[in-house]
């Protein structure tokens, strides 16, 4: 399907990329660069908001194919599903703010907004292939201009902070490389919806690929998407790049890499690794002669470890963006925890037998499956609305320290009402988009983790204390006599940026089911109900 027979898929991929291009070409005139990027990514947005209401939650749409590299078997194919159209619509909507913000940026203004625009090209090409090759390189070709991002307009550590982030990034991708390649070779084909229907049952010839069985190959493979989009969400241990690349980042590149670039590797998880690997999901694994278990239960200990120590670290933070950035590792536990959940259930589906704890398999994997994905649109949306404000805060006071803060509400009422906004909607207040999500993986993971379920809410517990400390620290208490003649009220461009964010915090959180709806089509038809 295309709009009146323009491939918009191959659009919105593309024409970030012919953007950026253009804004490197432009004169080195800031008021120009800015402007042009502005627009183009406004264009974009526009067309992944069509896209998305477009999309009539019947099964894989717009999809085009044709040959690309016929030596390897690749092909150019894209499409969207429920879930694509999904995170398609939340980079679209994220791209013309991030670059808003950029006005802030002095210098090297074109590159600078050409990498912001080149970003997005990278992850509308993740969220629209149907190839695993394709899927590769656009996965790494969103690192690229984020690395730069942070490197050369980041804070006094952004040389520590992006270096850390390009090693754990390119050490996971390696094993994600070598994971697509023993699948391409294997069964012969990278294309993902015939992989789905053949690979979680294919033999191989004899059984035996290279000398190794087949068994053996798919277990390697696993691992390496497993640590790859581990790494990415972030996954507890696999998170301590996080807060570095977040807190030395300007406040454009924390909203794209916490709105937009930690859902990669969640996607990752539900597009691949979710039904290429049912067997390998629930395979038993033998913990020192203790304990038997397998991966989904590790992975949903994971989850809940990221939920509750993210927590706890926030908690601990004196500095704004190091507590938004440690509530990115707290939220996106919460989206492990469904995707566990997901191949959990999923897995026993496919290989027709019982998932034990689960009353209800089908519909506990719905809710949790859709809670994941929707978890991640409104994370998108509040990380990087919590991320403008501490960015708007820092350039004004011209530091991160909540010590320092302290009564700001009577110099800056505006930037409270709003900072006290977002910050219910991260916290997941009912009648927010936060809760939504929440909700829902809670729902469906009580019946079949309970016990990781009941500790997870302590993680929720302390995401309320983080929150009102967050608040408190930056907004209550004496006032700091300091800031008596600075102006910290939040400026127009600011609130112009942030203000879509809160209609659709309210929208999602007050009537989800256009989201939700979509989301669901997909989410049933892979799971069978």
């Amino acid at each position: 399907m295309a709009f009146a027979g323009v491939d918009v898929l191959s659009f919105l991929v593309f024409a970030p990329a012919i953007g950026a291009l253009i804004v490197l070409l432009l004169p080195q005139n800031k008021w120009l660069a800015r402007w042009t990027a502005l627009a183009m990514a406004s264009v974009i947005a526009g067309v992944a908001v069509a896209t998305f209401f477009a999309y009539s939650a019947t099964g894989n749409q717009m999809t085009i194919q044709v040959p690309w590299f016929e030596l390897l078997g690749a092909s150019w194919h894209i499409g969207i599903d429920g879930i694509s159209a999904t995170m398609v619509l939340l980079t679209g909507i994220l791209t013309p703010l991030a670059v808003l913000i950029s006005f802030e940026i002095e210098d090297r203004v074109n590159t600078h907004m050409a990498l912001v625009l080149f970003f997005t090209t990278g992850c509308m090409g993740v969220f629209v292939a149907q190839d695993l090759m394709i899927f590769f390189l656009f996965y790494e070709l969103s690192l690229v201009p984020m690395y730069f991002i942070i490197d050369q307009w980041g804070g006094p550590n952004r040389k520590y902070a992006s270096t850390k982030f390009f090693i754990y990034s390119l050490g996971g991708s390696l094993g994600m490389l070598l994971a697509t390649q023993l699948i391409g070779f294997t069964a012969g084909t990278f294309d993902i919806p015939t992989l789905t229907q053949v690979w979680p049952s294919f033999a191989g010839l004899d059984g035996v690929f290279l000398g190794i069985s087949v068994e053996t190959v798919k277990a390697l493979a696993f691992v390496g998407f497993f640590i790859a989009f581990s790494i990415k969400v972030p996954v507890w241990p696999f998170h301590t790049w996080l807060p570095d690349a977040h807190s030395e980042a300007p406040t454009a590149g924390s909203m794209l890499l916490a709105g937009v670039m930690l859902k990669l590797g969640a996607y990752g998880f539900i597009r691949l690794v979710i039904p290429l690997f049912p067997d390998v999901w629930v395979m038993p694994i033998d913990i020192l002669g203790i304990a038997t278990t397998d991966w989904a239960h590790i992975f949903g200990v994971l989850a809940m470890l990221g939920i509750v120590l993210g927590a706890f670290a926030a908690y601990g933070q004196t500095d704004l963006k190091r507590l938004v950035a440690y509530s990115s590792v707290n939220h996106m536990g919460i989206v492990a925890l469904g995707i566990a959940v997901t191949a959990y259930v999923y897995s026993h589906q496919v290989l027709g037998s019982v998932a034990e704890g689960a009353m209800n398999p089908t519909q506990d994997a719905i809710f949790a499956a859709n809670g994941a994905v929707i978890q991640m649109f409104n994370h998108g949306l509040s990380s990087a609305g919590m991320f403008l404000l501490a960015g708007a805060i820092y350039h004004k006071t011209h530091t991160r320290d909540m010590k320092q803060y302290g009564g700001l509400w009577v110099k800056a009422p505006i930037y409270g009402a709003i900072f006290i906004f977002t910050s219910m909607a991260s916290l997941g207040l009912p009648g927010l988009n936060g809760f939504v999500g929440e909700f829902l993986v809670l729902r469906g993971s009580w019946s079949v983790f309970t016990v990781l379920t009941i500790i997870s809410m302590l993680g929720l517990l302390f995401t309320g204390a983080y929150i009102l400390k967050g608040i408190r620290a930056v907004l209550h208490g004496p006032f700091n006599m300091h800031w008596r003649d600075y102006n910290l009220e939040i400026d127009l461009r600011e609130f112009i940026a942030i203000a879509p964010l809160m209609v659709l915090m309210v929208i999602v959180g007050i009537a989800p089911n256009w989201l939700l709806s979509v989301i669901n089509g997909t989410v049933t038809r892979l799971l069978g109900g």
